[in-house]
């Protein structure tokens, strides 16, 4: 018993605190991302999604378990790719673009909606003297978590959103090619992160992507 009492006695309940809320901040931007994938699929004719029941907002539906230890570890993770098939968009390729550019400009509006909420936090506390930190800096670090999963998955390397915007632009052929292969992105993808290629550049648009949000909702941070 006494080991017990000091095991509890030793956990840092400040750090698991921080741990639930980056939890959550990741499904919130990821459930958000991923549901609008399969609503742009749906909109556009496609009902697979739908039917794999993706057009949720309960992230269990989307979450795949080691991309989110990966988001909360390490920063880079995924989720569960969103079902899609292109046979049901009357143009495939303009329809795979659209569909994969919902999810990234899905997490825009999501940060932008967060600091509209941290602005209308910190008005009041200028009237009432009184700001409730956590939950201050829970809107802020979301709103630029989501920026971030915007932007990464804007890159142009399969199996990123990018990749699928930036195809359209191929000739047929090509594009077949990209899609059958499109599996393979992700060992280069890995490469890519794990020889930190592009990552100044990356944390260079987050911030600029942040503070123009910022601006656009009358929030200086």
């Amino acid at each position: 018993m006494h080991y017990l009492t000091n095991l509890w006695n030793a956990l840092d309940f400040g750090s698991l605190g921080s741990i639930l809320l980056r939890l959550c901040a990741v499904f919130l931007c990821l459930t958000i991302h991923e549901s609008c994938h399969g609503l742009a699929a749906y909109a556009l004719g496609d009902p697979t999604a739908k039917r794999a029941h993706r057009l949720s907002l309960n992230p269990l539906r989307h979450i795949d378990w080691l991309g989110l230890i990966m988001m909360v570890v390490a920063g880079f993770g995924w989720a569960k790719p969103v079902p899609v098939d292109p046979r049901y968009f009357k143009k495939p390729k303009q329809g795979m673009a659209i569909t994969a550019l919902a999810g990234p400009v899905s997490n825009f509006l999501l940060a932008l909606v967060l600091l509209l909420i941290a602005r209308g936090v910190y008005l009041r506390a200028l009237v009432t003297g009184q700001l409730s930190e956590t939950w201050f800096s829970f809107l802020l670090n979301t709103a630029s978590l989501s920026v971030g999963l915007g932007l990464f998955n804007l890159v142009p390397i399969p199996p990123l959103d990018g990749s699928k915007v930036a195809a359209v632009l191929l000739p047929d052929r090509a594009y077949s090619w990209l899609m059958r292969y499109e599996r393979f992105g992700m060992l280069l993808l890995l490469a890519v992160i794990s020889v930190g290629i592009g990552s100044n550049a990356l944390d260079s648009a987050i911030r600029w992507t942040f503070t123009l949000l910022c601006r656009l909702v009358g929030f200086e941070v």
